[in-house]
């Protein structure tokens, strides 16, 4: 015989979980709409400005005509440089925030601070490479000094997602390594890496995406809006895709709209290129693991 109850609580579960279902769906709407629209608006805007002259020559007309090749091989030189050296320092500070300190006053304060350098405004980071490696170091107005400064932005997310991907690894692999007389910098090295390095590669990567498009950190330390000829060494000044949009649509009057939009879908191409990069990177691990 039938539960009354369980027979009025059962429509009143289904429209709970409908009504949840039309909420999460109208949330997932209004994330993706707004992002979908600027996508839109930039290709209908900027796609008449896309040529093979324009992404492979250099600016002219202070910006109004020619390419932007040199803002993307920047652009391009500056996510290196960047991923370079917060990769390894990253990963290397999240082994040995996760296998090796111990729990005490001194890690959790080092992971507070961690967690606040995530949210210092980038506009610091400009400052702070401005006087350490270009006053101080002496690298000067160079790619060199920008790559050092964003990737000392980016070091925050990149320590960050390296924890979470060694701590995802399951504990008993570590302690069947172990078991069979494996020393604990072997068990890292040949088994804890390798199950983490999809998420470490894809956390550096993102933050380099994000990196991209930042304008305030290398306004101080070494961008500018034309330079004469591409970067040849660290220490060369060099041109961006982000502090170039930066530019031309604030600076330079009588400027195409479509040139604009143009260098903004570029900007964006890039961005995604290293989403795409990310993701590849991933699966290929995945695979051979």
């Amino acid at each position: 015989m039938k539960d009354k109850g369980t027979t009025h609580r059962t429509p009143r579960r289904q429209a709970t979980q409908r009504a949840a279902f039309g909420l999460l769906t109208a949330a997932t709407v209004v994330v993706v709409a707004p992002v979908v629209f600027l996508i839109a608006y930039m290709v209908v805007n900027g796609a008449s400005a896309i040529s093979w002259e324009f992404l492979t020559g250099p600016p002219s007309m202070a910006g109004k005509a020619g390419g932007i090749f040199p803002a993307i091989l920047g652009t391009f030189y500056l996510m290196l440089g960047a991923i370079i050296v917060a990769l390894p320092i990253g990963m290397l500070a999240g082994v040995y925030l996760t296998e090796y300190a111990r729990e005490n006053w001194l890690t959790r304060t080092i992971n507070m601070a961690i967690l606040n350098l995530a949210g210092v405004p980038s506009i610091v980071f400009g400052l702070f490479g401005l006087g350490i490696f270009v006053l101080t170091f002496r690298f000067g107005m160079s790619l060199l000094a920008a790559s050092l400064t964003l990737a000392c932005q980016a070091m925050a997310m990149t320590i960050t997602t390296s924890r979470e991907a060694i701590l995802a690894v399951p504990r008993e692999y570590r302690q069947g390594s172990l078991a069979i007389g494996a020393t604990r910098w072997q068990t890292i090295r040949h088994l804890v890496l390798p199950q983490a390095l999809p998420g470490i590669i894809t956390g550096a990567i993102l933050a380099m995406s994000r990196a991209a498009g930042e304008t305030a950190p290398i306004l101080v330390v070494g961008a500018a809006f034309i330079v004469p000829g591409l970067p040849t060494s660290p220490f060369d000044r060099f041109m961006a895709l982000a502090y170039h949009l930066y530019t031309v649509s604030t600076h330079v009057p009588g400027m195409p709209k479509n040139m604009v939009w143009g260098v903004a879908l570029v900007l964006l191409a890039v961005v995604l290129s290293f989403n795409i990069l990310a993701t590849i990177i991933r699966l290929k691990v995945r695979r051979r693991r």
